[in-house]
């Protein structure tokens, strides 16, 4: 599988339980969301302005464009979050297997394994964020992740996601 095909078999419904801990205090969170992941074309206004910020063509062969949104509560004792985001995949032409993740903020790269797990990894001066994305089945996804924040925060965690509904088509 390569990153395209990852993400167009990421499109649609899921339904997300994620548990987090603090490496630092042992603190533990539970949380669930909905997630909605939809596949955009070049020409959608916010994929061509995530394009502009980042100098890409967004017509360049390969580009492949996705909005997530999410409706969720990270922890049964915090308030509901509700948000989307904007990702562009743009692989290596020498190297297909890695390639940039473009985003608002942060500066992302991936790395697609011969064994279909998918790494992003983030790097800013205030954060070191890998997680790494594969499936069971087309309908059940898995995802893990250690962030390492400047002030020396180390959270480390672990999510399930189940597709709701039909899967993509073939």
């Amino acid at each position: 599988m390569d990153v395209i095909e990852f993400f167009e078999l990421s499109a649609g419904k899921w339904f997300s339980q994620r548990t987090v801990h603090n490496l630092n205090s042992g603190e533990l969170q539970a949380g669930k969301s909905d997630l909605r992941i939809e596949m955009l074309t070049p020409t959608e206004p916010e994929v061509v302005k995530l394009c502009q910020q980042h100098s890409i063509d967004p017509t360049s062969t390969g580009l492949t464009s996705i909005r997530v949104s999410w409706d969720g509560t990270p922890d049964r004792t915090e308030q509901k979050q509700i948000g989307s985001t904007i990702l562009a995949v743009l692989p290596n032409p020498d190297n297909p297997s890695e390639g940039k993740v473009l985003q608002d903020k942060g500066n992302t790269r991936y790395v697609m394994g011969s064994d279909d797990v998918l790494t992003l990894i983030t790097e800013s001066e205030t954060i070191h964020a890998e997680e790494r994305l594969w499936y069971l089945i087309p309908n059940l996804r898995l995802r893990t992740s250690v962030v390492k924040q400047a002030n020396g925060t180390e959270q480390a965690s672990f999510c399930s996601e189940i597709r709701m509904g039909v899967g993509p088509k073939s």
